[in-house]
Formats: C-alpha cells, sequence, structure tokens
C-alpha cells in the first residue's frame, strides 16, 4: 500500500507545524493538516494516513466539551496505537496520548516551564526507535503549565527534566510524546510571548530573554527537530511498507 500523507492535527493557528511541518516534507511524506477549530473535519481513523501529529495549544487535555475535536483526537490517538501507526504528540498532544491511553496530566505544582531547558536523557531512550539517535547533550523549548503526572500502563519516560517532570515519553511501541516544542521557531513564541506577557511577570519571569534565548538557540534547536521529524519519517515508511 503506498501512503505518505502524515495527519497533522492543529490546535490554534498560535501553534502551527513550523519547523517540524518543514523537515517532515523535505523528508519525503505530505502533510494532512487539519484545523478542527476552523471547522476542519478529522477523519474517522487512520487508514489513508501513515502517520500522525498532534500538535500543541493552549487549551486544556480534558477540556472536550468545549473543544469538540479533543474527544475524536484521543480516538484517533488508541486507533493508532492498536494500528502500530506511528504518532507523535507535541505539549498538548503529548498529554492527549497520555489522557487518551489511560494516564493523568495536571497543573505542574512545581510551577510553568518556560524557556530553552536541558533535555535530561534517561538510560530507556538509547534503545528507542525514535529517539536512539538524538540522545546526546541536547536542549529543547519549553512552554508549558500542565504536565503528564501518571502513566498509561507500559509507558516508558525517556527523559526528565532536572526538577524530574516528565519531557519525553514512549506510550507504546509506535506512539510518543514530547512536553518540549521541537517545532518552534523565536518568531511563534514571540507571539506566546506577548499573549503570557503579564501572567509570566506576575510569576518572575521575563518572556522576552525567554524569546532572546530560543533565538541565539536557533542553529542547535533547528537542526535537533530537523533529525526529529526525518527519522520519524523513516518509521512512517518502514510501517507503510509493511501492511
Amino acid at each position: 500500500m503506498s501512503n505518505d500523507r502524515v495527519l497533522v492535527i492543529e490546535h490554534e493557528a498560535q501553534c502551527p507545524p513550523g519547523w517540524i511541518g518543514e523537515s517532515l516534507t523535505e523528508a519525503g511524506v505530505r502533510l494532512d493538516v487539519r484545523r478542527p477549530y476552523r471547522g476542519d473535519p478529522l477523519p474517522d481513523d487512520l487508514s489513508e494516513h501513515c502517520a500522525m501529529v498532534v500538535l500543541g495549544g493552549s487549551t486544556d487535555a480534558y477540556a472536550d466539551d468545549e473543544h469538540w475535536w479533543l474527544a475524536p483526537t484521543k480516538q484517533l490517538i488508541r486507533l493508532a496505537a492498536e494500528r502500530g501507526t506511528p504518532t507523535l504528540g507535541i505539549c498538548l498532544g503529548h498529554q492527549l496520548c497520555a489522557v487518551a491511553l489511560g494516564g493523568r496530566v495536571e497543573k505542574n505544582p512545581l510551577g510553568p516551564q518556560i524557556g530553552v531547558l536541558p533535555v535530561g536523557w534517561l538510560p530507556a531512550a538509547e534503545d528507542d526507535d525514535l529517539f536512539a539517535a538524538l540522545t546526546g547533550e541536547q536542549v529543547a523549548v519549553q512552554w508549558n503549565s500542565d504536565i503528564v503526572r501518571d502513566l498509561p500502563e507500559r509507558a516508558v519516560v525517556l527523559a526528565r527534566t532536572d526538577r524530574d517532570e516528565i519531557q519525553v515519553v514512549r506510550f507504546g511501541p509506535r506512539i510518543w510524546g514530547v512536553q518540549t516544542h521541537p517545532e518552534v521557531d523565536a518568531g511563534i513564541v514571540a507571539e506566546w510571548a506577548e499573549h503570557d506577557r503579564a501572567a509570566s511577570a506576575a510569576r518572575g519571569l521575563d518572556v522576552d530573554e525567554c524569546v532572546a534565548g530560543i533565538a541565539a538557540a536557533r542553529t542547535e534547536l533547528r537542526a535537533s527537530c530537523h533529525a526529529l521529524a526525518t527519522r520519524f519519517a523513516e518509521l512512517s515508511r518502514e510501517v507503510v511498507t509493511t501492511w
């Protein structure tokens, strides 16, 4: 079966595919970006897609009553887990993967994670199909208040922050979640910073300093995203050829 389409679920205009979309396209797959907040339908299943990426957003992972597409997105995640369809959840997408598969998300009791943070790779990542080649010294953008607190059964943590918060998880053989934002550049984050300026200042966070840090780390961040997307595309093609 020939299928090179990756389903991308975008939750809001301020959280686009960004670098991950560019790199997946460069790696030879086609993006099918669905924007349900604008009225785009979601597919009933993943039979016409070789992989799925669920992007981030500012909503709560449990806000199914407010955002009609969250429940069907969780169902697609469950179908991906059953089918073995490679799936990458980013920030909110990571949290949706956790909730869909039986985990729990809550406000981070240690407060928001904002800025360029080190990725704390654990030994389990060294043998992971997606992340094994990406486990050297690395930094990543984080911009979140909620975190995954309880993992679904059989999930494996691949990275934690230096405060022990979960950063990267393998939820199943082909389902991964990252609390980080590999897809963003300083321009995208600058919009978030403007929106969060007052709340961040009240918490003692300088959002302009965070944006400047992201801009300074651009080369490293872009390279990490490209490597992640390239490997994810390879895994998507591997699954397609075995159907």
